[in-house]
C-alpha cells in the first residue's frame, strides 16, 4: 500500500473537497447535476449535528488530492451500523499511487474499530475502478438494484403524505 497520508476533512479543506466533487462529476460524465456548495459541504460536515463524514488524502504540504466522502447507513438484518461511502475520488496525477486504497483502507479501519459490519458503495458499470475493487474483494452486489426518487416524483409522494406532523 502507498505511503499515502489520509486525515479527516478539516474546515480548511472545504474548498479543496467540493472542487474533487466537481471533477468526480465531470469524470462521470455528469458535470451539470453537481451543484455542491462550500457553504453545503462545511454545513453537512462541520454543522450542529453532522451527518457526512470525510477523510482526505494529502500531499507533502497537506493539501487534498483525493476524497472520501460518506455517512452512516444501518442494516437491520446485521442489527449494526455500516458506512456508506458516497464519493471516492483521486485527482489524476495522483491515481496508481495506492491513495484510493488508502482511503479506503481507512474506512475499513473505522468499520472494524466501531463493529460495522458493511463498507458498501456503487459505482457506475463502465468506470475502470472495478477491477481494483474486485483487487481488493469487493465483489459487486448482484440482484440489487438501486432505485433513485428525485424532483417532481419526490415532490408528487411527498404531497401524499399525511398532514399530521409530529
Amino acid at each position: 500500500m502507498s505511503a499515502a497520508r489520509i486525515r479527516p476533512v478539516r474546515p480548511e479543506d472545504v474548498p479543496a473537497v467540493v472542487a474533487m466533487v466537481h471533477e468526480l462529476a465531470d469524470f462521470e460524465r455528469e458535470p451539470q447535476s453537481c451543484h455542491l456548495t462550500t457553504e453545503q459541504l462545511d454545513a453537512a460536515l462541520f454543522g450542529d449535528r453532522p451527518g457526512l463524514f470525510g477523510h482526505v488524502a494529502v500531499d507533502e504540504d497537506d493539501a487534498p488530492y483525493g476524497v472520501a466522502l460518506w455517512f452512516l447507513n444501518f442494516s437491520t438484518w446485521e442489527g449494526v451500523h455500516g458506512i456508506y461511502l458516497e464519493d471516492l475520488y483521486v485527482r489524476p496525477g495522483h491515481r496508481g499511487t495506492g491513495a484510493g486504497a488508502a482511503l479506503l483502507a481507512e474506512l475499513a479501519r473505522i468499520c472494524v474499530e466501531r463493529g460495522y459490519r458493511r463498507l458498501e458503495w456503487v459505482m457506475l458499470d463502465w468506470n475502470p475502478a472495478a477491477d481494483f475493487y474486485a483487487a481488493i474483494g469487493a465483489a459487486a452486489s448482484n440482484g440489487w438494484v438501486p432505485y433513485r426518487l428525485t424532483g417532481a416524483p419526490l415532490g408528487r409522494l411527498a404531497e401524499r403524505a399525511s398532514p399530521v406532523r409530529r
